[in-house]
């Protein structure tokens, strides 16, 4: 009996120590099973913001280095990432995550596309044309800067550079600003010499003007320039469009120097300076707008000498230049009559 209950209690022990098995749930037809819960990991870390600055090929040296280093001075001042290209596609804009802002120079890389693609992105257009302030689009120089005080410029430091005081300027016909510029750049050239008369012939009222038609072909320009060159213009300002290819080609061939409005692609030999407005003091301003996030506008940029050629144009006489413009500017000085 005794050898019976000691059996018994062995068995009960070992039914005790066997470890219990977890049933599986039973389910209902058509019961779904509990959702597994996600295990926690590592969230993915964004790179820094990016800033792009798109800058054409055959940009001269000088002006791409200074774009550049003023774009990545913003950039990392505001703890981004800067990053140059020569062109922009779709594809190349979404391997960035974190795009922050897209600044470009002409010739338009397809802003307004790319725009609507990424509206987390602020663009900036600079000086390209035919792109309007919007949404997430905003443009440097959108405001035109006043031609009289552009041509009033031109008068001043085409006196101060030129012999005798020969200067001209090519306009378009039926040019609503022709009028302007005739006034205001003679007003500028008074406002250096006076009666700025020649000491030798021929003994021109100049500035002297040539309109050129406007159906007038690009290769045909230089013939009109040549009735101006006949009468010994040697420093010509053009009005904004007319400083075509063809035109700066032929003129340094018959000595003739020139200042305009647009940076030329390749700057001829006689190009004086260009008379535009500063879109790198302007990108400065516009730059804490768009690093909040407060696109689309039009940011005005100042006049400035640029493409400045210091062997026709030297530094004591841009100096003196420079404080004309600064009066000009205040409203000192009038472009409208002689002063």
């Amino acid at each position: 009996m005794r050898l019976k209950l000691v059996f018994l209690l062995i068995l009960f022990l070992l039914a005790s120590c066997t470890p219990a098995t977890d049933a599986a749930p039973t389910l209902q037809p058509g019961e779904p099973s509990a959702t597994p819960q996600p295990i926690a990991g590592p969230t993915a870390t964004l790179p820094a913001p990016v800033v792009i600055l798109v800058l054409p090929n055959d940009l001269d040296e000088q002006r791409s280095r200074e774009y550049q280093k003023a774009v990545y001075d913003l950039a990392q001042a505001s703890g981004y990432r800067f990053q140059v290209l020569n062109k922009l596609t779709t594809e190349e804009l979404a391997l960035e995550p974190n795009l922050k802002a897209v600044i470009a120079l002409p010739p338009d890389p397809g802003i307004v596309a790319l725009a609507g693609v990424f509206p987390q992105a602020q663009f900036l257009s600079i000086n390209i044309p035919g792109i309007n302030p919007g949404g997430n689009i905003s443009v440097l120089g959108g405001n035109a800067l006043p031609i009289d005080q552009i041509a009033f410029m031109a008068g001043y430091i085409g006196a101060m550079i030129t012999q005798d005081y020969h200067t001209g300027a090519l306009l378009r016909k039926d040019s609503p600003d022709a009028e302007k510029i005739r006034t205001a750049m003679r007003a500028g050239q008074v406002f250096y010499c006076g009666l700025c008369n020649p000491y030798a012939g021929p003994f021109n009222d100049y500035p002297l003007s040539q309109d050129i038609p406007t159906d007038a072909k690009a290769n045909e320009y230089p013939a009109y320039a040549d009735l101006l060159v006949r009468q010994r213009v040697d420093t010509l300002f053009f009005e904004p469009g007319m400083d075509t290819p063809e035109l700066l080609d032929y003129l340094p061939t018959v000595g003739v120097l020139m200042i305009g409005t647009q940076t030329p692609i390749k700057k001829p030999t006689g190009w004086v300076l260009t008379l535009q407005p500063d879109y790198l003091a302007a990108l400065k301003l516009a730059w804490p707008e768009l690093d909040a996030g407060n696109g689309g506008r039009a940011f005005p940029a100042p006049l400035a000498f640029t493409d400045v050629n210091p062997d026709l144009f030297s530094p004591g006489k841009q100096r003196v230049a420079h404080e004309i413009m600064g009066r000009l500017l205040a409203g000192q000085i009038s472009t409208n009559v002689n002063p």
